[in-house]
């Protein structure tokens, strides 16, 4: 008999399709469209019901996060705005976050700034300083050589095109993400239902929590002014150093004054304030980008006046300083996150504390510092090695006479050395730390084991060691957490380091003055830098590789996939030119249509693995008119095991429990041993068990042993498979709580009936 519940199942980043999700093999979409819809089994083609007889639906986002293969490419190389973007998500369970917000968008103002200098590095100093007035250089490239007959002045405004040009690219790209995503998330949704009763603040169930269209565009705005102004300030600062024209030194202190009113704008509070009533911001922001325009055209202008010739035997002027002076600030940033983060996390309650100790936001910052380095001084000496026609460039390596040095920033060297030695440390101590906390994880997975087949004959030994070594596999992610420590600490030092690079001192240097010239130790210091300079090359050449076979392969694309659904989940509130965020269409999206399901039925929100964080935030986003008509249904969910930890002041502890509370604790969680991305939500207990933790969180979690047996069923020819994180609608439990939270729903009505009877 047909129920009036509707199962509503919502997938994770691996991102299977509707046919799977409801294990059916005809589907058809009864709401939303190509990028993200709803879909039931098409009538007439076998069973169409859910567990119990109700309604069963999917909501298949995956083609939101998925593309062709340019896109794969671009988004490989918009990772290090997307972890500066992160790293705002991901920090202590204390305060409103301002103080951490307003260090991460500095962070990534200085991201934006390493981009635009990255391409100023290659086009106005190794092309138009150093490579186009030399002949040798030029010799043999028509495409070059007509360079060399342009003044210095006008030369550089020519190949200042290709930064400018760069910086509108990404410019657009922002703009148009923030049409098809965030401009999505409010349209026909505001009107559904008022949320306005949610509390302020930073958090979850905020009503502009997922509507980021005006924060992005104020961002967008301020990065793109900071974009020109470290563009302006490059050209001004190479003509200004040769010609000392006042005209030039005015020209740069307005452009500094642009940057510095930028990075203010960046740590004004308001700057995050919903799109109500006069917005003071947009006040700022319009005259801030007529500043911007007219400080460029200037620039132009005055590069374009005739000047006395300039030499070409040193690279441009200002612009090593710049770098340096920029990895620097990121230096400093990152100890400012660490200080803020450990300080906060102090006050956290023991049991909101984090695996990370609290520096989730400088480790991601880190991240993204480090892979914008890597781009930068990548491109830099990949461009150099092209134009000085094979030899790695370097004052390691001498130019023959008369040409050119063609040498990147001394900057570039000691990131390269430091991400290098970084890397490698990490690796080499996690394989040595490895060695001691497997034997921990594999005692564990024995007495899981023993304890869930107490029964095993003997010839099961063989399928027990399998399970043994699938449940010790599924606790390795909870051993990377002091790796990625020591990972921070490490670039904290080495992006320090190149502050020896403003005293006009190089790796090669610096071992030249500790070892007292030692011969044999200053050229193992530069083999080191050679090498390391050289696997930025090979670094980049395999985001290159990684994007092609993302689109052509599926398993490299799911392995993508998850990367980048997981960072693109949160709204864009510290670098705008991070990829949109999903979660601002699929969040109000599935809300809409459980509030438009749960007007005349029940509805079961059942979300696996990062659909369960998006259902729970969906929980968060309901008023309570349809709350005491929903239940909550998470399997596979990492929201304890990870989330939890990664993001405790938005998946923490008072964020699990106020959605328990806001669906009646109609809520169940599946979980087994042997997945390694779920977990228990609130209590690891086993079936007949008191749980671990009182009250009704107590009955959330339901642990599924896996496999169900070890031994060959007598009608099957081998023993049930080992399922782990997929699949669990297939589980014969599964359905049985299904049904188990339909009947709270209908006792829910009953005793609501009962209350509203008459007499």
């Amino acid at each position: 008999m047909a129920r009036d519940v509707v199962e509503l199942r919502v997938h994770g980043v691996t991102g299977v399709r509707a046919e799977e999700l409801l294990d059916h093999p005809v589907v058809v979409r009864v709401a939303g469209d190509d990028h993200a819809g709803f879909y039931r089994p098409r009538p007439g083609y076998g069973v169409e019901s859910g567990p119990g007889g109700g309604a069963v639906e999917a909501y298949q986002w995956r083609n939101l996060t998925s593309g062709r293969i340019a896109r794969a490419l671009s988004l490989l190389f918009l990772l290090p705005f997307m972890f500066s973007n992160l790293a705002a998500w991901v920090r202590p369970p204390v305060g409103e976050g301002g103080t951490m917000k307003a260090l991460c968008r500095l962070l990534g103002a200085t991201v934006t700034a390493v981009f635009v200098l990255s391409i100023v590095g290659v086009a106005l100093d190794l092309v138009g300083w150093q490579c186009a007035p030399s002949q040798p250089c030029t010799a043999g490239r028509p495409y070059l050589s007509w360079l060399g007959a342009l003044p210095a002045g006008p030369r550089l405004v020519v190949l200042a095109a290709l930064p400018a040009a760069a910086i509108r690219l990404v410019w657009w790209v922002g703009a148009r993400s923030a049409r098809a995503y965030e401009g999505f998330a409010y349209e026909g949704f505001q009107s559904t239902y008022d949320t306005s009763r949610a509390p302020a603040g930073d958090r979850l169930e905020t009503r502009w929590f997922w509507h980021g269209e005006a924060l992005v565009g104020r961002l967008r705005s301020i990065h793109v002014a900071i974009a020109y102004g470290v563009l302006d300030l490059s050209v001004l600062v190479a003509l200004t150093t040769e010609d000392r024209s006042p005209i030039g030194g005015a020209l740069v202190v307005a452009a500094g004054l642009l940057v510095a009113v930028c990075v203010v704008l960046l740590c004004l509070p308001g700057l995050s304030a919903p799109p109500t009533g006069w917005d003071w911001t947009r006040a700022l922001i319009r005259p801030l980008r007529i500043a911007a325009v007219a400080i460029t055209v200037l620039t132009g202008g005055y590069a374009l006046l005739p000047r006395a010739p300039v030499p070409v035997d040193q690279p441009m002027p200002g612009f090593a300083v710049s770098v340096s002076a920029v990895i620097v600030a990121q230096a400093a940033l990152l100890t400012a996150l660490a200080v803020v983060a450990l300080w906060q996390q102090r006050a956290a309650r023991p049991e909101a504390r984090a695996f990370f100790q609290g520096l989730g936001a400088p480790i991601v910052g880190a991240v993204s510092v480090g892979l914008a380095a890597t781009y930068s001084a990548g491109l830099d000496y990949r461009v150099a090695d092209f134009l000085d026609r094979g030899e790695i460039p370097g004052l390691e390596h001498p130019p023959p006479p008369g040409t050119p040095p063609l040498d990147p920033p001394v900057a570039y060297r000691w990131e390269a050395l430091g991400a290098f030695a970084a890397v490698l440390l990490v690796v080499i101590f996690g394989l040595y730390a490895g060695r001691f906390r497997r034997r921990r994880r594999e005692r564990q997975a024995e007495r899981i084991s023993r304890e869930d087949f107490p029964d095993a004959p003997p010839q099961a030994a063989a399928r027990l060691q399998s399970v043994r070594r699938v449940i010790s596999r599924a606790r390795l992610a909870e051993q990377f957490s002091p790796l990625i420590i020591v990972y921070l600490v490490l670039s904290v030092l080495s992006l320090a380091f190149t502050a020896f690079d403003l005293a006009g001192i190089g790796p090669t240097q610096l071992t030249q003055r500790v070892t007292g010239n030692n011969a044999r130790l200053v050229a193992a210091a530069a083999v080191a830098i050679d090498v390391a300079t050289s696997s930025l090359g090979l670094v980049i050449v395999g985001l290159l590789v990684v994007g092609v076979l993302a689109a052509v392969s599926l398993n490299v694309r799911r392995a993508v996939g998850v990367l980048w659904d997981l960072g693109t989940f949160f709204p864009r509130t510290a670098h705008p030119f991070a990829p949109p965020s999903y979660g601002e269409r699929a969040v109000p999206e599935l809300a809409k249509r459980v509030s438009a399901l749960a007007r005349d039925r029940k509805v079961v929100l059942s979300g696996h693995s990062h659909g369960s964080a998006l259902a729970a935030a969906v929980i968060l986003q309901l008023p309570p008119e349809t709350l005491h008509r929903v239940a909550l249904l998470t399997y596979g969910s990492p929201l304890r095991r990870l989330y939890a930890h990664l993001s405790p002041a938005y998946f923490g502890e008072r964020a699990l429990r106020e959605i328990g509370e806001r669906v009646g604790w109609r809520w169940r969680n599946l979980w087994r041993n042997t997945d390694p991305v779920s977990g228990a939500i609130f209590s690891t207990h086993r079936p007949g068990e008191p749980p671990a933790v009182g009250g009704p969180a107590g009955r959330v979690d339901v642990r599924l042993r896996d496999p169900r047996g070890v031994t060959v069923p007598p009608m099957d020819t081998v023993p049930p498979p080992i399922e782990g994180h997929w699949p669990y609608h297939t589980d014969p439990r599964y359905p049985a709580v299904v049904i188990e939270l339909a009947d709270c729903l209908d006792r829910q009505q009953s005793a609501e009936g009962g209350r509203t009877a008459p007499g």
